[in-house]
């Protein structure tokens, strides 16, 4: 008889999001095989670090390619959502920097490899983007109202989009946050825990009650300055968007609360200034619901304190990764910390000075 008790609705979700497993990075040379038969394509490979994809840049005689292997625990239906919210806007908002899906020699968007063990991965090639992203440039107020335009502008043309498998389960998305309280006890700081439950309070207070009234649609869901690449000499700024891999139809508020996250703190006196310049320029494309507005800076909070827990979280699992896993997120609880010692209705006020643009 099994005695061991049935996973906890954090645990599914976590393992539905890829992240409970360790990776074993592919074969180049199977993926170099693969690109040749199927894309004619051949070069130079430089392997790149990210979180769970076996990512690749490829260098030819006549361009440079990005290479992408999916997780083998990632759905092929999940693979298939990214890649078609990235098709989706480049046929329908064509005008947009969105990173471009190469095809096949035979026209296919993806080619699937069946390994030894019968689990299956996919392969995609994008075009690669060239340019600093946003995390390595120092933006003032207009740059980071032009990248929140940009992301208003996506969620404008991805509001009519719809796939079967959009609806997925993905730990990253803000909705589950008051589901994954069960992830404080991983952290071992107590005044990081502190943090970690004023913020699930705000949150199941404020937010909760509301989940099923959000407007919703299929989001970006990863629109962090990693993603966005820019060029500070040039009148748009941003002049690419990459990394589709967390899409899902979640609220809308929650796509801007994920670059707020990540911009919380940036300018220690005034911990939210540039979050709220970047939500600025996002209402200029997309204004937000006047009653929604006061749940995105509670929704900013839900999502740094959550990538601080998961970062916990894996490093405890992965002792190999620890130092990397808690380098990448050092400053999180110190950001969540700032950020709360801010009252949060002088952060709504001035987020509803932005419809009328950069206060």
């Amino acid at each position: 008889m099994n005695t061991s008790p049935a996973p906890t609705y954090a645990q599914r979700l976590l393992e539905e999001s890829g992240l409970t497993s360790s990776h074993h990075p592919i074969d180049v040379m199977l993926v170099s095989t693969f690109l040749e038969r199927r894309y004619r394509l051949s070069g130079r490979f430089e392997r790149l670090a990210t979180e769970k994809d076996d990512t690749f840049k490829l260098s030819t005689e006549s361009s440079t390619c990005l290479v992408k292997v999916s997780p083998p625990e990632e759905a092929e239906a999940v693979v298939a959502l990214q890649t078609a919210a990235m098709r989706y806007l480049e046929s329908t908002a064509p005008h947009l920097p969105v990173q471009r899906v190469k095809l096949t020699a035979d026209g296919d968007d993806h080619v699937t490899l069946r390994l030894n063990d019968g689990r299956a991965r996919v392969l995609r090639v994008f075009d690669f983007v060239e340019g600093q992203v946003l995390a390595d440039v120092n933006p003032g107020a207009e740059g980071l109202a032009r990248a929140g335009e940009m992301l208003g502008l996506i969620d404008v043309a991805l509001g009519e989009f719809t796939h079967p498998a959009d609806r997925r389960g993905l730990a990253w998305d803000i909705r589950h946050f008051h589901q994954l309280s069960e992830l404080v006890e991983h952290t071992p700081d107590f005044e990081h825990r502190r943090s970690a439950r004023s913020v699930f309070r705000l949150f199941g207070e404020n937010v909760v009650p509301r989940l099923s009234d959000l407007e919703t649609q299929v989001i970006h869901g990863d629109f962090s300055p990693y993603n966005i690449v820019v060029d500070p000499t040039s009148d748009h700024f941003v002049t690419g968007v990459i990394d589709f891999g967390d899409t899902v139809r979640s609220a809308v508020i929650f796509d801007p609360a994920v670059p707020m996250a990540n911009l919380l703190g940036r300018t220690p006196d005034d911990p939210w200034r540039d979050a709220c310049s970047f939500v600025a320029g996002y209402q200029r494309q997309r204004p937000i619901r006047a009653w929604e507005l006061p749940l995105l800076p509670v929704a900013a909070l839900a999502r740094l304190t959550l990538r601080a827990l998961i970062t916990n979280w894996r490093a405890e699992r992965a002792p190999d990764r620890r130092e990397y896993l808690l380098e990448h997120a050092r400053d999180d609880w110190i950001n969540v910390e700032r950020s709360l010692a801010v009252s949060l209705d002088d952060v709504v006020a001035h987020l509803r000075q932005a419809r009328h643009g950069l206060s």
